[in-house]
């Protein structure tokens, strides 16, 4: 009932952590049955993964007008959806970043596209930057976090340089990443020290480090 943000969700089944629980609880199936041999658990785990998972296809699975199959963020078993997302993990953008999708998957692709639009009610563009936000700190602060799982997500490479020169434009000469920015202005900024973001930012930086260590160590 409430979202990684603490906020109470709109709709009592939020999609995000549903799709991690499915994660968690196939990988307690692989623990409990390869390691610990306790094969009665697994069996329990995976059959929750199965019947969790079968939910999330039945009921959060949508057709969207411009954007084909893709996850609605929130929904209520009753038909009522609600189509956004938030910058913390987990999120519909984390998907791909957690495992539970590939970043080439046609239903997280037309996620993906949704969350990076207008239409997506929580994505803010600014004069400093472009991002999604959170209705925890509302409609004018763009949230690092969610730039930083747009390039953690990401197979194009201007994208990725992209978002890094708008994490770079909007630390307030700090050094850190924060918890949110004033789209049009970053010295209007929550929280000095966000562990959280602050971490991601570090996994993006070796994740881009690990991915071109070949083309660095190329002499020019």
């Amino acid at each position: 009932m409430f979202r990684p943000s603490d906020d109470s969700t709109l709709f009592p089944f939020l999609i995000p952590s549903n799709i991690f629980a499915v994660l968690s609880l196939k990988q307690l199936t692989h623990i409990y049955r390869e390691v610990l041999n306790e094969n009665e658990f697994a069996t329990i785990c995976e059959e929750m993964a199965s019947e969790v998972n079968e939910a999330i296809q039945n009921f959060a699975v949508s057709e969207h007008l411009n954007y084909g199959k893709m996850y609605a963020y929130e929904v209520d078993g009753f038909g009522n959806k609600l189509f956004m997302d938030d910058a913390n993990v987990p999120s519909l953008m984390s998907l791909a970043y957690l495992g539970a999708h590939k970043t080439t998957d046609e239903l997280y692709q037309n996620t993906r596209k949704f969350l990076l639009s207008d239409h997506n009610p929580y994505f803010l563009k600014g004069k400093f930057a472009e991002g999604q936000a959170s209705p925890h700190t509302g409609k004018s602060k763009i949230w690092p976090m969610g730039i930083i799982l747009r390039a953690m997500t990401s197979t194009d490479t201007n994208e990725i340089v992209k978002c890094l020169k708008m994490l770079k434009a909007t630390h307030d000469g700090t050094g850190f990443m924060h918890e949110g920015f004033n789209k049009d202005n970053p010295k209007d900024y929550s929280r000095d020290w966000f562990a959280w973001a602050n971490t991601l930012f570090g996994e993006l930086i070796l994740k881009i480090f690990e991915e071109n260590k070949r083309l660095l160590s190329i002499k020019y």
